[in-house]
């Protein structure tokens, strides 16, 4: 039975960050579903567990029995694990695209110090802008590929609460118990890439900006189906 595609974006941004590569999937003849995360941020904390809802409730639509593969970009790395124990389906593969790598054991922390540091001052009544307004021109524009994906993308970022960074994600015992991968993009994430690759996942690098995946979509799929033997 092949399975079915669950593309995972960050909660600093939302789910058109996967719909050119949903596309492409679906178009090659795979089940793929991208949930939202959108509301996430809203109400106090504890955050993480409606991340790990959010993804099993949109998975309501796949018949019982059949499985998925999860698909996680950058923060949503850190919600992996919580994400695949609180799923009813089989786990076939997980891959991490360009993401923040969660604890190998103990609760992993969303932000650094040093991010907390550089948030903390951005705060207005608690509240951060959103994920592009933190970043100069010259850092945000390379990362889309035309002006209509760009305001498409900031259109939808949600203003996440300063305490959604704040927070501390558990890590369940035994979350990796199906074969795991990563795909690299860019340098700033080449040090999870080389932290996976210790953790023995194979690793695959598609030169790119965070964003890549809106960028190369194609290519980005050709890397899914060949990290998860979905080709």
């Amino acid at each position: 039975m092949q399975p079915t595609f669950v593309l995972v974006h960050s909660p600093s941004v939302g789910p058109s960050t996967w719909r050119p590569v949903a596309g492409r999937l679906e178009a090659a003849g795979h089940r793929v579903r991208v949930p939202s995360l959108l509301h996430i941020g809203a109400g106090a904390p504890p955050f993480w567990p409606r991340v790990a809802d959010a993804v099993r409730d949109d998975l309501r639509e796949v018949p019982a029995g059949s499985p998925v593969v999860l698909v996680v970009h950058s923060n949503a790395g850190l919600f992996l694990p919580a994400v695949r124990s609180g799923l009813d389906h089989p786990v076939a593969a997980s891959v991490l695209v360009d993401a923040a790598l969660p604890a190998r054991t103990g609760a992993t922390p969303v932000a650094t110090p040093e991010l907390l540091d550089f948030l903390r001052p951005l705060a207005v009544d608690g509240r951060l802008p959103r994920w592009t307004d933190w970043w100069d021109e010259a850092d945000v524009a390379p990362m889309f590929p035309d002006p209509a994906v760009r305001r498409t993308v900031v259109e939808e970022q949600p203003t996440l609460p300063l305490s959604y960074y704040e927070q501390h994600i558990p890590v369940p015992d035994g979350w990796d118990d199906h074969p795991c991968s990563y795909l690299l993009f860019g340098p700033p994430y080449e040090e999870q890439a080389a932290e996976a690759r210790a953790r023995g996942w194979q690793v695959a690098h598609l030169p790119g900006e965070h964003l890549h995946q809106l960028v190369d979509p194609a290519g980005t799929v050709r890397h899914l189906l060949e990290l998860t033997g979905t080709a």
